[in-house]
């Protein structure tokens, strides 16, 4: 989709879920990580992330377009346009657009390694996320030397 065809999208959602027309520029936002879209507010323009499109197609594409159509239209009224906002949540409501877009990444889990250490004298294991330098510590139990027993990455 070229930012032509997505401007006339834009265009054709507004009249037939807003009754009203937009005027301003809609581009796609490839910068984009986290949101499915954004309203500026300076310029009265609509930035796209186009994942949305490459991962869950025009369905959901329409979906976020909605939803920054409804700060759009609030914002140049001069109602409530933020998210918080009783007047936004209530024009989500009416024109059936969706509060949050689906994820676009994958959950920030944090990957980390684990390592495992024993005691050599009272078999007591030690879990930990970072690597520890066997040769300056002892077991806090029985001061017994301490050796890695796995490291799982």
């Amino acid at each position: 989709m070229t930012a032509e065809e997505l401007k006339e999208l834009i265009e054709s959602v507004s009249l037939e879920a807003f009754g009203k027309s937009f005027l301003h520029i809609a581009r796609f936002n490839s910068r984009l990580r986290t949101t499915g879209g954004r309203y500026i507010l300076s310029n009265h323009s609509i930035e796209i992330n186009p994942l949305v499109l490459e991962l869950y197609g025009t369905e959901e594409l329409v979906g976020v377009i909605k939803h920054e159509l409804c700060h759009y239209h609030l914002h140049i009224e001069g109602r409530g346009y933020r998210h918080r906002d009783a007047d936004f949540r209530e024009l989500l409501k009416r024109t059936s657009s969706p509060r949050f877009c689906r994820p676009l990444t994958e959950k920030n889990k944090k990957t980390y390694s684990i390592y495992v250490y024993e005691c050599t004298s009272c078999k007591l294991l030690y879990n930990r996320r970072r690597r520890m330098d066997v040769r300056k510590y002892r077991c806090g139990k029985c001061a017994g030397q301490i050796v890695v027993v796995q490291a799982v990455k």
